[in-house]
């Protein structure tokens, strides 16, 4: 396998010359300079010392595959856009603080110990740079932007105001060190400002110019350089595996970057879909994905997972032996036009998603048993088009839904679940071999035991399954839909409270099993309260005027036996429930 990288070394020098040229600059899914006061005053010790800082990783631009918006680092001033030769992919923090310190003349905006931004310049102690036995960390100076060191009731203690005072103090500007003209008029002034130490200061100047100098003129930094045959996929790999700022890097940052290079606003585009702002006079939409209760928390990447899938499996169809995909390689791999092309259709298959889901009575992100699942649901209905209206087909698209569900198959790594469900489902739909999702999905009765938490996805299926099924309120009789859930707060909650549970010695794992939990108001959750379910009962009859026929019937709906419950039977009933709820599951996967 030819290598992608070659290892070298280049002066410091060099390298601060080509950043400020604009030759070597950021991509720009690079973050923000962060680096605090006492960092930056470590790595000018350390380059004092002539101690390694690590390598630095570049990367040769040139590739038209692999084109990342470029930008100067901060502190850099460019008279116009310039091409750079290479771009960093790590060192950023090191090289900027250097950079801002050693080359732009001006006081460095940093931050102190305690988060606040400062501006400070960077001197050298003469006396503690030539000093054999002194700490070279002690020799770096941090003063603040008016030159003027401050010890306790805000009393000065020392001035470097001034060149003269800069003299007298024997401090100097670290940004003139490698900038000769400016150090020899510095020089000058030293040593032409007292006769009476000419001598004195003439053996300091030398030993510092030999030794102080010379360490940052001469520094040499390893640099690690990788060629521009690099792919791009490679190039995200290499620069996650450095990035010592412990945040993974997103495809959204990567490509954002990548589009950005063609004028291209990617993270504009999704603001607009996803919040509604910044959108264009082109833009179709009058809603946004925040808006809606289900996509309200869909995310950059599901967006773009969406997309890759269609595009992928319209290779496919093309050419039989490409594959369907949408890992992190693959949406790398996205062209503009590819995002153009398919970005509106994708966010009108979010919303048909959406509205699906809302036909199966998931009425927000909260009940979503898997948000991963609504991917390649709503990738499905893109490729389905007008055909996602019929009948018949949005029951087969239900089937395979609550099989992904109740089967529990859209935990952990899920890409390839996606790539398979695309077009096996759309192959399905048009008289094709069941999905995988189908064929593979078991759902074992004795789950409901552990199901006790919406931590499970089955867990919620089971809750708005209930409300699919036409479960309705103990207390108004209505059966559940999107006004009602949101209006009379409908939630799970317990049929046999846990007050009266605790009292009669019921096993925890039992009371707290979805088996014994169905959606209610929260008005008919405080009736109930912690009493036995024959009183709570007894009161929904003669307070609220409620026949026991009528009431019999609402509790059938949530499949609840009646002799059970209005006995306080709980074994009885949790026994019969657990039947009737994995018959109803049954049904949903079938």
């Amino acid at each position: 396998m030819p290598t992608i990288f070659h290892s070298t070394s280049e002066l410091l020098t060099t390298l601060l010359d080509s950043i400020g040229s604009g030759k070597t600059q950021l991509p720009d899914f690079q973050r923000d300079w962060v680096w605090d006061d006492e960092r930056i005053r470590r790595i000018l010790a350390s380059v004092l010392q002539s101690y390694p800082i690590g390598a630095v990783m570049l990367l040769q631009t040139g590739n038209p595959n692999v084109n990342f918006l470029p930008r100067p680092i901060e502190g850099v001033s460019l008279n116009g856009p310039i091409n750079p030769d290479r771009l960093i992919l790590d060192g950023q923090q090191r090289l900027t603080s250097l950079y801002q310190a050693l080359c732009t003349g001006k006081p460095v905006i940093t931050k102190d110990t305690r988060g606040n931004k400062v501006k400070r310049w960077y001197y050298l102690d003469i006396e503690k740079c030539i000093d054999p036995n002194s700490d070279k960390e002690e020799a770096v100076l941090s003063v603040p932007e008016d030159k003027l060191v401050r010890g306790m009731h805000n009393q000065v203690i020392a001035d470097y105001s001034t060149r003269e005072k800069e003299c007298a103090a024997g401090v100097v500007p670290v940004h003139i060190i490698m900038n000769p003209p400016e150090l020899f008029k510095w020089q000058a002034d030293y040593l032409g400002g007292d006769n009476q130490k000419l001598a004195e200061r003439s053996v300091k100047w030398v030993q510092f110019t030999t030794f102080v100098q010379s360490a940052f003129t001469q520094y040499q930094v390893p640099v690690i350089m990788l060629l521009n045959t690099t792919p791009k996929d490679a190039v995200c790999q290499v620069f996650e595996n450095v990035n010592t700022g412990g945040v993974s890097l997103t495809v959204f940052e990567l490509l954002t970057a990548s589009f950005a290079a063609d004028n291209f606003s990617l993270r504009e585009d999704w603001q607009c879909r996803s919040e509604g702002s910044k959108c264009p006079a082109s833009h179709t939409f009058n809603t946004h994905f925040k808006q809606d209760p289900i996509l309200q928390g869909l995310s950059n990447t599901d967006f773009l997972q969406a997309i890759t899938l269609l595009v992928t499996y319209q290779r496919k169809k093309a050419n039989p032996s490409a594959a369907v995909s949408c890992k992190r390689k693959d949406i790398l791999k996205l062209s503009l036009q590819d995002y153009k092309t398919w970005a509106d259709k994708v966010t009108q298959g979010f919303y048909d998603a959406a509205k699906f889901l809302m036909e199966q009575k998931i009425f927000s992100n909260r009940d979503l048993p898997y948000a991963t699942q609504l991917i390649p649901l709503a990738a499905i209905f893109v490729e389905l088009g007008t055909l996602a209206h019929n009948q018949t087909v949005r029951q087969m698209i239900a089937r395979w839904y609550w099989c992904g569900v109740f089967g529990e198959l859209y935990g952990g790594a899920v890409e390839t679940r996606f790539a398979r469900d695309l077009p096996q489902v759309v192959e399905w739909i048009k008289g094709g071999a069941l999905p995988d999702t189908i064929t593979e999905a078991y759902f074992d009765p004795n789950r409901l035991l552990s199901l006790r938490t919406r931590n499970s996805a089955a867990y919620k299926g089971v809750h708005v399954l209930l409300m699919r099924e036409g479960s309705k309120d103990f207390l108004s009789g209505v059966p559940i839909d999107l006004q009602t859930y949101y209006n009379d707060s409908i939630d799970i909650h317990h049929i046999f409270p846990v007050a009266y549970c605790r009292s009669k010695g019921i096993p925890p794992e039992d009371y707290n099993s979805v088996i014994n939990k169905t959606p209610l108001s929260s008005r008919t959750n405080g009736i109930i309260g912690g009493n036995a379910p024959s009183t709570y009962l007894n009161n929904l009859q003669n307070k609220y005027n409620i026949p026991a026929a009528n009431l019999d019937q609402l509790l059938r709906t949530h499949v609840i036996d009646v002799n059970a419950i209005r006995n306080d039977d709980f074994n009885t009933f949790f026994q019969k429930r657990k039947d009737e709820l994995y018959n109803k599951i049954l049904m949903a996967m079938s």
